[in-house]
This record gives C-alpha cells, structure tokens and sequence, in this order.
C-alpha cells in the first residue's frame, strides 16, 4: 500500500541530478544555493510562530513546561534546544524537554518503527505528568508521523495546548495542532534527505520560539544572557566582562562578583543594592 510520500512537498525530486557526477565545489554551491531559500521560507511563518509564542508565554509565566516531540532528525532538534535551555539562560532543567521516538538511545542510534507507534508518545509525556498547564509542540518535517500526531491528539483531547512544527502544507500533524507552523521549504538537494533544508528550518523556527519565549519570561537583560550558566572558562570570563561593561568596574572586580554571587544578573544587582 502506498503512503502517498509523492505528494509530499518533502519528497518531491531535488532541483539537481547527477549528484554523483559532480565536483566537491559544485556539490557544495548546489546545497548552499539550496541552503539560502530556507530563511524566506521560514519568514512566511513568522505570523504562525508568533501565534504560537503568544499561548506559550502565559502558561510558562504562571509555571507551565514547554514539550518537544518528534522522530529521527525532528526529534533529535527538539531535544537539543530543550538542552540548551537551561545552560543559555538559566531556567530549571526540565521546564522545557525533548522527548523522541525511541528514547535518549535513539538521539545515538536509530530504534526500528519507533516513530510508527501512534500510542507511544503520550505513554512518554504522561511519565512527566504532562498537565493543562503544559505546552506540547510535535516537530515532524512529514507532517505524518504517527507518533508526532496521537502525542498531539491526545495531549489536544486532555486539554494540553498544542503547537507543531512541519514542512509540508495541509499535513496530519498540523491538523492535530491548535498552532501550527508550517515551513515549506520544498526539494531536498538529495531527495527526501530532511535532514538537510528541512532540518534546518526547523532549527531556525525552534530557535525562535525558545528564544522569545525566554526573552519574554524576562530571561535577557538588553541583548545579555544575564542568567546563563558559568560551566565553562569561556562562559566565566564573557560573564566577567559582561558585569565589567554593566557596571563600569574592572577586571578583577567583576571577576570576584561573578564567583561570589554566581550569576551575571546577581552579581549587578548585588553590587547596585
């Protein structure tokens, strides 16, 4: 039986042929010329992205998580910007997570027919007791996936906010999501490889998303990562000149403020107060 992947924008055939034939330059220029479409792809979004957004933030202010789900790459994406959320701007691990077909083994190593369970993905986000306080967004560049779409189904039937993020139009997914955004980004350089433009839209959309809500949540001072996490030598020493530039104070100054009070936005108001 066919699944009708030829009607998928996803799966349409790449703008380039031969690819085997090519220079290493012109394979190159070929996937940066495809690369460059994807932004204005995304910008068509923005009204979408910004609907999202605004339901997020409420729930979020009043103690709500943010879900990620999704298979394969899709998945992969939204368990790498829950991870980076904590670090980037100082926010409890856990108040935003990315869950993926297959589990934390499969961010490594592809689980066989993971993403075909209709049924797993709610099994997953009850173990978190996932609750109407909470936002679920699926991320699946098909927009099909079936354990994209029951996790949205359900989480939609249980009262959840439901949000998504695809690159085709009119999909399954979307029509489980109170929010969708959908990104069309169209051919693949190698055909139905979305992990390439399709990938990358739905970085630039989850970078987007997280980022206003964070900002928004008051999570940035001015254009400051002013809650980020000091877990290395170079995120020490950017906070130092950061509270150096903040209060006009030197090297050595700012230096034993950061270690004292831990944080960028604790060491400035500490020191003014």
């Amino acid at each position: 039986m066919s699944l009708g992947l030829e009607k998928l924008a996803t799966e349409s055939s790449s703008h380039y042929d031969n690819l085997e034939k090519m220079s290493v330059r012109e394979l190159l220029e070929g996937i940066n010329n495809e690369d460059k479409t994807v932004p204005y792809a995304v910008e068509k979004c923005i009204p979408q992205i910004e609907a999202l957004v605004s339901q997020i933030v409420p729930r979020m202010k009043a103690g709500g998580r943010l879900f990620y789900i999704g298979a394969g790459t899709s998945g992969r994406l939204g368990v790498v910007d829950a991870s980076e959320c904590p670090p980037t701007f100082g926010v409890p691990f856990g108040m935003v997570v990315g869950i993926m077909a297959g589990g934390d083994r499969a961010i490594r190593k592809a689980v066989e027919n993971a993403e075909d369970d209709i049924e797993q993905a709610w099994k997953d986000l009850e173990e978190y007791e996932i609750n109407t306080n909470d936002c679920l967004v699926g991320i699946a560049a098909s927009g099909r996936t079936p354990y994209v779409v029951g996790g949205l189904r359900t989480a939609r039937q249980n009262g959840i906010l439901t949000g998504c993020i695809v690159c085709n139009a009119g999909s399954a997914v979307a029509a489980e999501a109170e929010y969708p955004v959908e990104a069309v980004v169209g051919p693949e350089f190698v055909t139905g490889s979305t992990r390439m433009k399709s990938g990358t839209a739905q970085k630039l959309v989850l970078n987007m998303i997280s980022t206003s809500v964070m900002i928004q949540l008051g999570r940035v001072k001015g254009n400051k990562m002013v809650d980020m996490q000091l877990t290395n030598l170079k995120l020490v020493e950017r906070g130092v000149r950061m509270v150096m530039n903040e209060l006009n104070i030197s090297h050595e100054e700012a230096s034993e403020l950061l270690h004292t009070y831990g944080s960028v936005r604790n060491a400035v108001d500490n020191y003014r107060n």
